[in-house]
């Protein structure tokens, strides 16, 4: 029969919430790299609004048009610099979440080796008897 791990309850609910960490982390990642793209996207598109006019008509089109294209870059800029510090502090609450386990993983793992040694030492105490009882049975017949 072998020794359960005290901790194994802790370690199972310390799994659990690095797995969410980890699900936070990676929906943080997929926010910012998507409003990257987006800002990149924008960008481009501000760069391709064309230069030349020929009339005050398209001048005030161009002219609004790179004034709203600014006013959605700087607005993605602050939400792209928001969504990065929403990922770097879900990357350091799922490093913290991940620590918690790691120190229960070595924990369960040097339960188990002691566990496992045990039973390697009561396992070889059985062999000792089983060999010193054929011995002394082998040496009672040689006696006789």
């Amino acid at each position: 029969m072998t020794v359960p791990f005290s901790l194994a309850g802790l370690l199972r609910l310390r799994r659990l919430e690095e797995e969410q960490a980890g699900a936070v982390y990676g929906a943080a990642t997929a926010r910012h790299a998507a409003l990257v793209a987006r800002t990149d996207r924008a960008i481009a598109e501000a760069e391709a609004i064309r230069a030349e006019v020929d009339t005050i008509h398209e001048l005030q089109a161009v002219a609004a048009a790179r004034a709203a294209s600014m006013a959605m870059l700087a607005e993605l800029h602050a939400l792209t610099a928001g969504a990065d510090d929403e990922r770097t502090s879900a990357q350091r609450g799922y490093s913290a979440a991940r620590g918690r386990t790691l120190g229960l993983e070595k924990l369960e793992d040097r339960h188990t080796e002691t566990v496992h040694a045990a039973a390697l030492v009561a396992e070889q105490v059985v062999l000792d008897e089983l060999g010193s009882s054929a011995f002394s049975r082998s040496a009672r017949r040689d006696a006789r």
